[in-house]
């Protein structure tokens, strides 16, 4: 039986526009690298590859600087897809681009209509519910259409609140395995894992939570030695990407794919 919550068969991913400097970013800590952020990109696609999944690589959009982080526009479950409503306005046409795509691959594509938002890095997945962080790109309506429509597929959704200051739920957590969280400090207090077997990142290594489990795989941001023996150590492979560049614009290893 496969686990839908980290076994995938497929992923969507997008190439960085020369655009990306043009990107959103809470704190300027200067311009991310094109020629750094491309490297990146083709390892990160090369690890989803080597685990023998498809991986669909769309062109970049000039017009949407963010569009490389795919994971906000829709939420991919084995049901469906469910497209999702950005709460920057400046990133809602990426929805329509990604839909297209999405129909090749499902059969029920849903959408989320408004006027709430919800952005795919406020949710997390388990192996038994569907998490949804409330911040500042996710509110209590897009949250309440989002538990309707999975309502019908049969999953249970449970709103969390992100810690503020946190752009998106899954900044400060990720999934390793179906009943493993890695999270930071600041989170796990807030009590939302209550029931989980949870891991923390280093002290000062914050960033480092933002990860995924892909298979047989975590991908993880490179630069955090601690946090990497830790995960090693509870016997997870890890493969390390640089996200030097990405980090500038508040961006992390799931925002770069849909995994489904």
């Amino acid at each position: 039986m496969q686990n839908p919550s980290y076994e995938f068969t497929r992923a969507i991913t997008r190439r960085p526009a020369s655009s990306i400097a043009d990107g959103l970013r809470a704190e300027d800590m200067g311009n991310p690298d094109l020629e750094g952020m491309l490297a990146a990109h083709a390892a990160y696609v090369s690890a989803l590859r080597s685990t023998g999944a498809e991986v669909i690589e769309l062109p970049p959009l000039e017009a949407f600087p963010d569009a490389q982080f795919v994971e906000d526009t829709a939420l991919c479950l084995p049901q469906g897809a469910i497209l999702m409503r950005p709460g920057a306005p400046s990133r809602l046409g990426e929805v329509a681009e990604m839909t297209p795509t999405l129909r090749a691959c499902y059969d029920d594509v849903r959408e989320i209509t408004g006027p709430g938002h919800i952005e795919g890095g406020d949710i997390l997945v388990t192996g038994r519910e569907i998490l949804v962080g409330r911040s500042d790109r996710t509110d209590a309506a897009g949250v309440a259409e989002l538990a309707e429509i999975v309502a019908e597929w049969g999953h249970s959704l449970r709103e969390v609140f992100t810690p503020p200051g946190v752009l998106h739920f899954k900044t400060d957590c990720s999934l390793m395995d179906a009943e493993t969280i890695l999270a930071t400090k600041r989170l796990d207090a807030s009590g939302c894992f209550e029931g989980y077997r949870v891991l923390h990142v280093a002290e000062g290594e914050e960033a480092a939570a933002n990860a995924i489990r892909f298979n047989n795989l975590v991908l993880m941001a490179a630069g955090f030695p601690r946090t990497a023996e830790m995960l090693d150590k509870a016997g997870y492979e890890i493969v390390e990407i640089d996200n030097t560049d990405c980090a500038l614009l508040d961006g992390g290893m799931s925002c770069l794919s849909l995994r489904f």
